[in-house]
């Protein structure tokens, strides 16, 4: 029987929108958290998978946003501003929006977990304040 689990992961970020009209093209930050849930068939001991292995393979991909900036790397300002510094800044060829970057951990985590073949799906939901998120899901080709 299918069966989803899922975990919440929380992490520090700057940002800014460059080409946005409203409040969001200065630079600011979030206090992003992250659901990460996994849908499959459990293993004989009744389980998708540990959620201790499942923080062992999120905890990496997001420490290295943890308190950086994500800069597109088309934002010739912030570019510009950070060429001679030693901020933790994360360059993406992307808006640094809620649905991008969910889209960007998607394909980072999906390649993470891709070696257990039991995980037929993946959700993530990429909570940028308390009342927002964007949610982005990928499932494996059917044969």
């Amino acid at each position: 029987m299918k069966t989803k689990i899922a975990r919440e992961f929380h992490w520090e970020m700057g940002h800014r929108l460059e080409h946005h009209q409203g409040l969001c093209r200065n630079i600011h930050g979030h206090s992003y958290r992250l659901w990460v849930e996994i849908e499959g068939e459990p293993d004989e001991q009744g389980m998708v998978m540990d959620y201790g292995d499942m923080k062992r393979i999120v905890t990496p991909v997001l420490g290295r946003l943890d308190h950086c900036f994500m800069c597109s790397e088309s934002d010739g300002r912030m570019k510009e501003f950070f060429a001679n510094t030693d901020f933790k800044v994360v360059y993406v060829p992307f808006e640094t929006t809620a649905e991008n970057i969910a889209s960007y951990l998607l394909d980072k985590l999906w390649v993470e977990f891709g070696g257990i073949g039991r995980i037929e799906s993946m959700r993530l939901r990429v909570c940028e304040t308390r009342n927002t998120y964007a949610q982005v899901e990928r499932s494996r080709a059917l044969p």
